[in-house]
């Protein structure tokens, strides 16, 4: 006789047997029902607001202040561009695209504008900054991806010229 004929198991439905198992599957087909819309709103709004708020640290009323030439001149150094042109085409860039994705406009150019900064900032400002840098990428990859979502102005544009 062995040890476990002594000590049947009962039999028990496939569910209860794995717990862990169907409440993961429950929760994995409950995030998929996350639509696409809302995650893309989602990025393109907290994304919008990291760039628009480095934007304003570096205005001064209507003009790109000491403050931030000061930055480009001495800890930015951007190769290949003067820091007077890279303060004022940050300062514009960092206005300009996040406007763009709150109203959904363009969003996609926008995204890859604002991609192609954090992939400046990555590689020529702050390398060691990679964790950040990686959830504005993650952001700005899934609208460049996959769109705006519904709650733009993109989709109702080219919904009028017959392209969804």
């Amino acid at each position: 006789m062995m040890p476990n004929d002594l000590f049947p198991r009962p039999a028990v439905p496939a569910t209860a047997a794995h717990p862990i198992r169907h409440l993961t599957g429950a929760a994995i087909a409950l995030a998929e029902r996350i639509p696409h819309d809302l995650i893309a709103l989602v990025a393109r709004l907290s994304i919008a607001a990291v760039f628009w708020q480095s934007g304003q640290t570096k205005l001064d009323g209507w003009r790109v202040s000491d403050s931030a030439l000061y930055l480009f001149e001495n800890e930015y150094r951007l190769p290949l561009i003067s820091p007077w042109l890279g303060a004022h085409l940050a300062a514009f860039a960092e206005h300009l695209f996040p406007v763009l994705l709150v109203i959904g406009l363009a969003s996609r150019l926008s995204a890859l504008a604002l991609l192609t900064m954090t992939l400046v900032i990555q590689v020529f400002v702050y390398p060691g900054a990679w964790p950040t840098h990686g959830t504005w990428a993650a952001c700005l990859l899934i609208i460049l991806a996959r769109g705006p979502g519904r709650l733009s102005l993109d989709h109702g544009l080219f919904g009028l010229f017959g392209r969804r």
